[in-house]
């Protein structure tokens, strides 16, 4: 079992930066990716960004490819998300996950385990 704690939501205006945290316990050698997914209201949840746990590369959806950067440290099992230049579109609820069997680390449902979920809210 893998257990996933964010932080770091919160209020922002467009343009402005948030950085969100996950922090990852139990079986993290189990773990092949770390993935964080978003869901707006009302719409589905999507892929943001993943990182191979071992290796370390990188991957973005095409929204957010340029302002937003992932990045983990295997030595406090945490992974982060450094969100800039925010938009009103990238208000949702941000989820972190964990992936250990094989599967494209696009889709939610190759996800074994999930966060709780940590809300980024649009001020203006």
């Amino acid at each position: 079992q893998v257990q996933l704690v964010e932080s770091g939501g919160g209020l922002v205006q467009p343009g402005g930066s948030l950085r969100l945290s996950c922090a990852a316990s139990g079986s993290i050698s189990s773990i092949k990716t770390m993935g964080w997914f978003r869901q707006p209201p009302g719409k589905e949840r999507e892929f943001v960004a993943g990182i191979a746990w071992s290796g370390g590369d990188t991957y973005y959806a095409g929204s957010v490819r340029g302002r937003f950067s992932i990045s983990k440290d295997n030595a406090k099992n945490t992974v982060a998300l450094q969100m800039n230049s925010l938009k009103p579109e990238d208000a949702a609820v941000y989820y972190c996950a964990a992936k250990r069997a094989r599967g494209s680390l696009y889709y939610p449902q190759n996800y074994e385990y999930w966060g709780q979920g940590t809300q980024v809210t649009d001020s203006s």
